[in-house]
């Protein structure tokens, strides 16, 4: 039994210290007098653009279920299609691809994600997709129907320079650039010509010069389109739009892609004409998704990294041509959008098996085709 006197001396000990916490500003103490520690969020902003529209959808993931909520609509002044984000997760840019051809930088807010228009400048050309070098320092374009790439440097402000460093001419339609996760290797494939072109990249001046051996060839009538790379910068896997089909590549110290197998992506049985188009990896490079426009699938692959191959997990119905798709910073949820459809489905990612489960379901903005997922930094 505890006697009045030390019930007493507890029940002061036990207010002093809260009031000391108080007066103090010291961490919370809990109802047993432990220090609580207040829990942190690190919010997962999605960006959809949305062409015909001509908009930019925000959206905040919840890591939980899937679910989604819309925090803003940001209109632009065109066409909208590829977008990329900074490596410092503080600047989204957006192609417009209407004319006059131009790039939008968006100030990323850190909390919310919402954005904050900052100055449009025109680019070369009609540019089927933009990307940036690691360092953040510059703007890569690819344009499909100009036959060109260009270089553009980009301010600490994160507005882009107007005038392009370089324009270099391509083969027939260059559909994506993007560099290697070393920085010092460009790869452009080009759809019209069925090669990937390759480059030498110096991130201390944003000079481009061609790569020896210049290209790497595919399956003649194949139709090379997008381009990833694995997180252990030794392969490379390359969507086909025309033959619908899937290639790895291995990657070696000269900066140069090496064919190594190619795998269909279209679903059994399936007899229509191929439209394959987006391709990612789950970040712990363990899967690649590939999505396809005529059966409106995505393909998803296991990468096996003791036999080198491939193995196809399966083929998920999606949205109408869906042309555009991402993964979640965890690797978590896979999001989907349909160009016909205008909408977008969030899956969750089977963490061991890789199958994709569908979680929840929106309607967008008018021709969705590209997203972008972004997990803020942390928010006290």
């Amino acid at each position: 039994m505890v006697n009045s006197k030390t019930f007493i001396l507890v029940a002061f000990s036990f207010i002093s210290v809260l009031s000391f916490c108080t007066l103090k500003k010291l961490p919370d103490v809990n109802s047993f007098g432990v220090l609580a520690s207040k829990s942190k969020t690190t919010p997962t902003i999605v960006y959809i653009s949305n062409a015909d529209s001509r908009e930019i959808y925000v959206l905040e993931l919840n890591k939980r279920d899937g679910s989604l909520k819309l925090i803003e609509k940001e209109p632009v002044n065109g066409s909208v299609m590829p977008l990329a984000i900074s490596p410092d997760h503080k600047y989204l840019y957006a192609s417009l691809r209407s004319k006059p051809y131009a790039v939008s930088s968006f100030a990323i807010d850190p909390h919310t994600g919402k954005l904050e228009w900052i100055k449009t400048v025109p680019l070369t050309d009609n540019m089927a997709y933009i990307s940036t070098d690691h360092t953040g320092h510059y703007l890569f374009g690819a344009s499909y129907f100009g036959n060109k790439i260009s270089v553009n440097a980009i301010g600490q402000d994160g507005v882009i320079d107007s005038i392009p460093l370089q324009v270099l001419q391509t083969g027939k339609n260059a559909h994506a650039i993007l560099t290697d996760p070393s920085n010092r290797y460009m790869f452009v494939p080009n759809l019209g010509d069925d090669v990937i072109l390759q480059y030498r990249f110096d991130e201390r001046t944003g000079k481009v010069t061609v790569n020896q051996p210049s290209s790497v060839a595919v399956k003649k009538g194949a139709g090379p389109r997008h381009l990833v790379f694995n997180p252990n910068g030794h392969d490379a896997f390359g969507v086909n739009e025309l033959d619908g089909t899937l290639n790895k590549y291995q990657l070696n110290e000269s900066g140069l892609l090496k064919l190594v197998l190619s795998y269909s992506v279209m679903p059994a049985g399936f007899k229509g004409r191929p439209a394959a188009a987006d391709i990612h990896l789950r970040p712990d490079g363990k899967f690649i998704y590939v999505s396809e426009r005529s059966s409106n699938t995505i393909a998803a692959f296991r990468i096996n990294k003791k036999k080198s191959n491939l193995t196809l997990v399966g083929s998920y119905p999606t949205e109408t041509q869906p042309r555009g798709f991402n993964i979640d910073p965890e690797g978590k949820y896979l999001l989907a959008v349909g160009q016909q459809s205008n909408g977008l489905t969030v899956y969750r990612i089977d963490h061991k098996k890789g199958t994709l489960i569908k979680r929840s379901q929106l309607s967008i903005g008018k021709n969705p085709n590209w997203v972008e997922i972004l997990q803020l930094t942390l928010i006290n």
